[in-house]
């Protein structure tokens, strides 16, 4: 075709001049340095006459290339990728190497602790010491490893945890109660908390069960619901943890622990509140029992004062005690009674009082009218 371009000599051949030579690459003459086209990609560098032809295989291609790896341009001359170089060509690839490997080892060998923590060293993975709080320098790791643990937060267990069944405890008088706690406890000796126990807090819940098995089988069922009680169980959970742990070796101190629910349990409730309300009723019935008796014990004491006092007075005049007593007694006796019998010569036996005084009432009223005239 007349006035294509060939791509391996020069782009003014016409029709002729392309049926003879577009068949050859115009580099492939001696002497032809090929300038007037592209260069061919098979022949070496420049183009130039004279050399072999380059392997079509890629493996060979990027096999004769420098050190530097392949060229990411186009033809000779072309832009390079290169790494950074120092003062004279000198490669700054294991100087940046050294230096992060450098900064690496700083850092893991400085270790700033708060206030409230302490970390235990171990050189080689065995324990070698403990730090306080600060800045420390260690070995770089991995000769040395740091573990920092807050040593002064207080730390809580809940019993049974969340998702758990209830704990149904005995207790002294064959009962069974549902209890719900909590532990608080902290590190005392870090480096027995770490190197001592395998787990700490499951160490922890497991004692605190124990403990709270052993105190509540020596109190009876009301006991473990009352205040009092409580009180004195948990004082006891806490004393019985502690002596434990410190037989382990454990580090751990126990700060306190609180019961947050004391119920007996999901199947027996509704007969367990039965039982309280008649518990309850029997406490009123008893209550109202022993007030009534003090009530008459306090009555009787009374009279037994007064007639002491009575006698007292009778041992002194006998005579005159005696007539006393009778009057004061037909006075109480004869003030409750409408009639009045008099035993005595010249005297009426029986004396109809209430209906002389029924008979004498009219006879006023009529004469207060007459008396009320006159006076006018």
């Amino acid at each position: 075709m007349a006035g294509r371009k060939n791509p391996w000599g020069s782009g003014t051949g016409g029709a002729g001049q392309g049926s003879g030579d577009s068949d050859r690459p115009t580099g492939d003459k001696p002497g032809d340095g090929g300038s007037d086209g592209p260069r061919n990609p098979w022949l070496p560098g420049g183009g130039s006459g004279g050399g072999k032809r380059r392997s079509a295989s890629i493996e060979d291609i990027f096999k004769n290339r420098g050190p530097e790896g392949p060229r990411r341009g186009g033809g000779p001359g072309g832009p390079s990728f290169r790494l950074p170089e120092g003062p004279g060509g000198r490669n700054l690839v294991p100087v940046v190497i050294v230096g992060i490997v450098l900064i690496g080892l700083f850092l893991s060998s400085t270790h700033l602790i708060e206030p409230k923590e302490k970390a235990v060293v171990k050189t080689l993975g065995n324990y070698s010491r403990t730090l306080d709080s600060g800045l420390n320098f260690t070995w770089p790791y991995p000769i040395e490893t740091v573990d920092i643990e807050d040593v002064e937060g207080v730390r809580a267990v809940n019993i049974p945890t969340s998702g758990e069944r209830a704990k149904l405890i005995l207790t002294g008088d064959q009962n069974l109660v549902d209890l719900s706690y909590i532990v608080r406890w902290r590190i005392n000796d870090l480096a027995d908390f770490k190197f001592q126990l395998a787990e700490p807090v499951e160490t922890v819940s497991e004692v605190a069960e124990a403990a709270m098995r052993a105190s509540v089988a020596e109190k009876t069922l009301d006991e473990t619901f009352t205040g009092a009680g409580r009180a004195e169980i948990q004082q006891s959970v806490r004393e019985r943890m502690q002596a434990t742990l410190d037989a382990y070796r454990a580090g751990i101190q126990v700060v306190g622990v609180e019961i947050a629910k004391a119920d007996p349990p999901s199947e027996v409730v509704d007969a367990f509140r039965d039982v309280s309300v008649a518990e309850q009723n029997a406490d009123a019935a008893r209550n109202q029992a022993r007030g009534y008796a003090q009530q008459t014990i306090a009555g009787a004491e009374g009279e037994a004062e007064a007639f002491d006092k009575v006698y007292e007075q009778y041992r002194l005049a006998p005579g005159v005690t005696r007539q006393r007593l009778y009057y004061e007694t037909m006075e109480r006796v004869l003030a409750q009674t409408d009639k009045t019998i008099v035993e005595a010569e010249g005297v009426t036996p029986y004396l109809p009082l209430p209906e002389l005084r029924r008979r004498a009432q009219p006879a006023q009223i009529t004469a207060q009218p007459s008396q009320n005239q006159q006076g006018q």
